[in-house]
């Protein structure tokens, strides 16, 4: 057995286990379909292993098969980083960077940052797709992506950056206020800094995971479970059945950015307060890759921006690792 591999062999796995098919992986890679078996089968005589097996019409990664895809990520992302500094010397600005973002930054964050990249960087293709932390984390760990905005709670038990995000590397972008949404008929209404334990009695309006997560902690701390009776992670659907008088709810600043507020809603802090961090994810070497590097320093550029948060708590630009 000849445990040598090459780097053809690794995209040819990882495209495999991107797409599900041979064909696919062919169409990714852009050869034909007869070449990547060829070079396939190539590959499992020399090994002596068969990395992939036939699943119906399709194709699934053998233990082998898994075990090399699971490499091929990072061996990427070193490739790419070589590339990148390569392409740094020879002074080329060309090259992409795949994004994913909650809900919420998709009418705020992301234009900003789309409009941006285009401006000052028109050779980088920036693509976006639009998924709740805990998947785009895992779409990062897994190479789909190559940079993901996320945000967590502090302190909540539920915070994806806990477990998932360990390893890569996490830059904080800016903090925003969680306020409270109620009727503006409630007695509460004109109070600045309601108190979360008078509203022990009131229907809640719960969000995503997260933010439902979020929610039931703030209730716990301050001494009960709060009784839910709608979900949704539109925040405009919130705002209007808090205005039609159905319940209360937590909503970050974010939300409330291009969301305009219906005749019979309003907006308070709440005592104690509480936050949201919105931070980037990265594979650990990200910014040495030139269109990743001028995608990461565009987010922090854009986290100093005002995006209507009036009592946002704003973050450092440092990173760390998770």
């Amino acid at each position: 057995m000849d445990t040598d591999l090459d780097l053809h062999s690794v995209r040819i796995v990882r495209a495999i286990a991107e797409t599900g098919s041979i064909t696919g992986a062919a169409r990714v890679l852009g050869y034909s379909q007869p070449a990547i078996s060829q070079h396939l089968q190539r590959t499992e005589t020399r090994l002596g292993l068969s990395l992939v097996t036939r699943a119906g019409r399709g194709v699934r990664l053998t233990e082998a098969g898994q075990l090399l895809a699971r490499h091929a990520v990072a061996i990427s992302s070193a490739l790419d980083a070589a590339a990148g500094e390569l392409a740094e010397l020879a002074g080329l600005r060309t090259g992409t960077a795949r994004v994913a973002a909650f809900p919420t930054a998709s009418s705020t964050i992301v234009p900003r940052l789309l409009g941006t990249m285009a401006t000052r960087h028109p050779g980088i293709v920036v693509t976006y797709i639009e998924a709740e932390p805990p998947e785009a984390v895992a779409m990062l760990r897994d190479g789909a992506i190559d940079l993901a905005i996320t945000f967590s709670y502090p302190g909540d038990r539920a915070d994806p950056h806990r477990d998932l995000a360990t390893g890569l590397s996490l830059t904080p972008l800016f903090g925003e206020e969680v306020v409270l949404a109620l009727p503006s008929a409630h007695p509460l209404a004109l109070t600045d800094g309601v108190n979360v334990a008078d509203l022990a009695s009131e229907r809640w309006i719960a969000g995503c995971p997260l933010c439902r997560g979020h929610l039931l902690t703030v209730c716990e701390a301050a001494g009960f479970p709060p009784v839910i009776d709608y979900e949704t992670d539109n925040a405009v659907a919130v705002l209007h059945l808090v205005a039609s008088g159905l319940g209360v709810a937590l909503l970050p600043r974010l939300a409330l950015a291009t969301a305009a507020l219906p005749a019979g809603a309003t907006i308070r802090a709440t005592s104690p307060g509480s936050t949201r961090s919105i931070q980037l994810v990265s594979q650990s070497g990200a910014e040495r890759v030139p269109s990743l590097s001028a995608t990461i320093a565009t987010l922090r550029e854009l986290g100093g921006d005002d995006w209507g948060l009036h009592r946002a708590e704003r973050g450092s630009a440092t990173s760390y690792r998770a």
